[in-house]
């Protein structure tokens, strides 16, 4: 019976350190993909809005 709890206690284990792992992988990948947009925007609006006083224009 113990042994019968052991494994089952390391199944759930190695289910929640997967669960987890996996929940890390998507949040990095909206990190990265909300950085790339932020980017993006920041290239595009920079480039399209120059005025006349800028020193870069």
């Amino acid at each position: 019976m113990i042994a019968a709890l052991v494994v089952v206690g390391f199944f759930v284990v190695g289910w929640l350190i997967g669960f987890v792992f996996s929940l890390l992988k998507w949040v990095l990948i909206a990190g990265l993909l909300a950085l790339a947009v932020m980017g993006v925007m920041r290239l595009t609006r920079s480039g399209g809005a120059k005025s006349d006083d800028s020193p870069y224009a």
